[in-house]
């Protein structure tokens, strides 16, 4: 299995699922082409990340890209100390969406999903804001912010599957690669309870026949 992300959470994410993998950096320009909006640059740069290494055919590759939509507005990663501010004040106390757009892919075969979930932020204060920006950690983060942050702790409930906040829908990989590990000790691990989405109605694992 590759993953091409540079995401040190994706890969963190993967390793805590105990799977063999190997990461690379792939090289691709995520700038917006003419007329494209916001989302259909996301998936386009998801499917070209996904492209980009040369595997084998019977390698499986992950890709993954992750935002935040506010408003319709996306949200991504601030350029500096006042955007985050202004993106984290923009989103206290109030509900968004975070999108993830995954590819996977096995020889010819792509197959891409997007997954959303929804993120409801706390009412936290100017002074957690700047002591948060203070730890540099919003800086490479989507909306600015991290939901597994230990101090700030800025989400106050989801939605959805809680791992596609983090960035990689550990439960959505593992409906369409059903030998993956179960994903719940991870989702525990990160939010303190299992992913429903990962869950039928009788308790057992949402997997079904492996589309490769």
């Amino acid at each position: 299995m590759i993953l091409a992300s540079s995401s040190p959470r994706r890969r963190e994410l993967l390793k805590l699922l105990g799977v063999d993998y190997v990461a690379i950096r792939p090289d691709v320009d995520e700038a917006p082409r003419p007329g494209e909006s916001s989302l259909e640059t996301q998936h386009r740069v998801t499917l070209e990340k996904a492209r980009t290494p040369q595997a084998g055919h019977d390698e499986i590759v992950i890709a993954a890209d992750t935002t935040v939509l506010l408003d319709g507005e996306m949200l991504n990663k601030p350029a500096g100390e006042a955007e985050a501010w202004a993106m984290l004040r923009k989103l206290r106390g109030r509900t968004h969406e975070v999108q993830s757009c995954i590819v996977i892919k096995r020889g010819e075969h792509e197959l891409m999903e997007i997954v959303s979930s929804l993120v409801t932020m706390r009412n936290y204060s100017d002074q957690e804001i700047a002591d948060y920006i203070a730890t540099g950690d919003p800086f490479d983060k989507a909306g600015s912010y991290a939901v597994q942050h230990p101090k700030f702790q800025p989400v106050q409930d989801i939605q959805g599957c809680p791992l596609n906040v983090v960035g990689l829908p550990l439960c959505r990989l593992r409906a369409h690669l059903p030998d993956l590990p179960d994903t719940s000790p991870v989702c525990m691990a990160y939010w303190g309870r299992p992913c429903l989405e990962a869950l039928t109605k009788d308790g057992t694992s949402n997997t079904k026949t492996s589309d490769f």
